[in-house]
Formats: C-alpha cells, structure tokens, sequence
C-alpha cells in the first residue's frame, strides 16, 4: 500500500449501531498523530449526493419501488466518489466514510430482494474502481440498534427515517448479510462486536486500523489509547 497514497476506510452496520461515534473518535485520534483526516457519509457527501440524500431518506422514493431508490443511491455514490472520496485519497488523506457499497449489497440486495448481477453492475459503475481499504462493520442485534436509533431521533431529529420504521425482522436479517460479508470477504472486512462499551469498541476498531496507516503514523498508539 503506497505511503504516498491516503486510506479509505468505511464503517458498516444496522441502525443505532454507533458508527457515527467511533468515526468521531477514530477521526480525533488520526488527527492527533499528524494525518489529513476527512470525514463524510452515504447517502451524501457532495453537493449533489446531499440533495439525492433528502429524496432516499425522507421516504419520497419509496413509492417508485427498491430498483429506483438503488438506482438514485448509486447516483449519489458516483459523484460523492468523484468529487469528494477519490481527489481526498490522491492529496493523502485518510477518508472515514459512514456507509458505502456494501449498505447497497444489504439494503437493496439483501433485503430489497434485488438480481445480484443488478445491484453488482450498479455497484462497478457508482465506485470505478475505488473499493474501501479496509471496512469496519459493527454488530449489534438489530432490536438493540433500533432501539437506540428511534431514541436519537426522537430526542433530536423527530420521527424515524425511512429505514428506521422498518420491522425488526428485517433488519436482523440485515445484520445476518453484513456478519455473512464479513466472512466472505475477510482481507478487507473486519466484524467489530457493537455490544461491548464504548471505549472497548474504539480500541477494537484502532486495533484493526493500524496495520494499513502510513508507516509514519502507524503503531504510536503508546500513552493515547483509543480515547
């Protein structure tokens, strides 16, 4: 992996299952050993990904059917890659990304019921090439995820998004695709267990980070931990 190249990484999971926090610390701990550090999201991340955010979100594209919303997902990804994901990598910076293909692979694939070869092909044109360093996928089980999920929301965002008022059943079957990918892609996927504390779960994920950062940056974890 060149040291003159930044690192993409990705943070996989169901609902409420804390990525968002341990992007934030995760990011705070790379930036203070000295590396770039950018931190985005899917769906969004660029101007045009952002708008096409609100549409999938908000649930307005749920009447045209999964095919259409795989199709306005892949959209987004294309320009977030484009014009956020890959000039961030070429100037060496290291990209913390919330979601990425592999929600598609479980959202529309999975539980959307969509063709393989579909959601593959859509895949190939949205990423071109860029495929994450490493992804980190935290597993909860999903009546614990939802839980903390609808709670957040409720405290700060008001009703659930368009994927958190779907039925447990589903998104435990969700958790099931991203356990079964991270055994079918062990070199790049690695499966954090998401009921252990907080600081446990950050240590897990700096363990698993480490190994691909800059030889610069790398193993100065001494004295700093993973608050």
């Amino acid at each position: 992996m060149s040291e003159t190249r930044g690192r993409f990484i990705t943070f996989e999971g169901g609902e409420g299952v804390g990525k968002s926090t341990q992007i934030r610390r995760l990011a705070d701990i790379l930036r203070r050993r000295g590396l770039d550090v950018l931190v985005t999201r899917e769906p969004g991340g660029s101007p045009g990904a952002e708008a096409v955010r609100h549409v999938l979100l908000s649930g307005h594209a749920e009447d045209y059917g999964v095919r259409m919303e795989a199709l306005l997902f892949a959209a987004a990804r294309s320009d977030h890659v484009e014009q956020v994901i890959r000039p961030a990598i070429d100037d060496n910076t290291i990209v913390l990304c919330d979601r990425f293909m592999d929600s598609s692979r479980i959202y529309q694939g999975v539980t959307g019921n969509l063709e393989p070869d579909f959601v593959r092909n859509l895949e190939r044109v949205a990423v071109n090439g860029l495929v994450p360093d490493l992804t980190l996928i935290i597993d909860l089980p999903a009546e614990i995820g939802l839980r903390r999920a609808r709670s957040r929301g409720g405290a700060t965002a008001g009703a659930p998004d368009r994927f958190e008022r779907e039925e447990v059943a589903t998104h435990e079957k969700r958790r099931e695709g991203f356990r079964d990918l991270a055994q079918s892609e062990p070199r790049r996927c690695r499966l954090i267990d998401g009921q252990q504390s907080e600081d446990a779960v950050a240590l897990a994920i700096l363990t698993a980070v480490e190994p691909i950062l800059p030889a610069a940056a790398g193993g100065r974890s001494g004295g700093q931990g993973a608050s």
